[in-house]
């Protein structure tokens, strides 16, 4: 529609990525042909941000392997980047404060941008005083499967306020798994309904259920996991000798970050 405004996206993907799967990449591809499929949005960017190793997962490996595997996988993506700032910080970091952080990078590349063509100390002034205020033209938006947006309703897993900021103010496009009903747990959650206009719903038709635990259960058992990852990740994998048995139970008696941090649990 002439003179329609069109929005540009970044898709901001984050989690274990413990390793990342052919189905990480994948959600990236389907978020975009939905979004852009609308007309109303054009996605120009995908960042993957693994989590830092202070999340405390069971069997969650070195910030470092999982960064390298990242890379490997986003090789062949001419639109999908890693970024390694949440890896790299000593404490955990909540999924709010990681998208506050990838918007405000956003805002001051744009910003950069605008400055170029320009010498005159008052427009550089003012765009200066405007460095945190939104744009209409850019948005942020978190990706994640079925499983993140359930962990919603998972005491002391989130704070409210995190999940006002990330649905409300960005933006949420979650990809469903063959398992679950999202619109059914949206509408049993009243924060999700006040920001449901702002959650986009992608269903995968062509079902694949790629589980990084499933992964590094084949692993473990030394069974083939071909055309699941990306072969480059599969060869560092096993130049590394990464998933055993004993990398599996690693924190196994400690209580996850968010967990210890708005409940006061510690490791037994």
């Amino acid at each position: 529609m002439e003179g329609h405004s069109i929005t540009k996206v970044v898709l901001l993907a984050c989690g274990s990525f413990n390793p990342i799967t052919n189905m990480h990449m994948r959600m990236f591809e389907l978020a975009r042909d939905h979004l852009e499929d609308t007309g109303q949005y054009k996605v120009v960017r995908g960042i993957i941000s693994p989590v830092g190793d202070a999340y405390k997962k069971k069997g969650l490996i070195e910030a470092c392997h999982r960064l390298e595997m990242t890379r490997l996988a986003t090789e062949s993506s001419d639109w999908v980047m890693v970024d390694s700032w949440e890896s790299l910080q000593p404490e955990w970091v909540e999924t709010a404060k990681v998208v506050r952080h990838h918007y405000e990078e956003l805002l001051a590349a744009e910003q950069n941008i605008d400055d170029v063509d320009t010498i005159k100390y008052a427009k550089k002034r003012r765009i200066e005083e405007n460095h945190h205020k939104d744009r209409d033209d850019l948005q942020l938006m978190l990706l994640c499967g079925a499983d993140v947006l359930e962990s919603f309703g998972i005491p002391n897993m989130w704070k409210q306020e995190d999940i006002a900021e990330i649905v409300g103010h960005h933006g949420l496009v979650c990809i469903t798994r063959s398992n679950s009903d999202p619109h059914k747990f949206i509408h049993q959650s009243d924060l999700l309904w006040k920001y449901r206009k702002n959650i986009h719903i992608v269903r995968e038709w062509v079902t694949n259920d790629i589980s990084a635990t499933h992964v590094r259960r084949s692993l473990r058992r030394g069974q083939s996991v071909r055309y699941l990852l990306p072969d480059s990740v599969i060869h560092y994998i096993k130049e590394h000798g990464l998933y055993s048995s004993e990398s599996e139970q690693k924190n196994a008696d400690v209580v996850l970050a968010p967990l210890q941090r708005y409940t006061g649990a510690s490791s037994s």
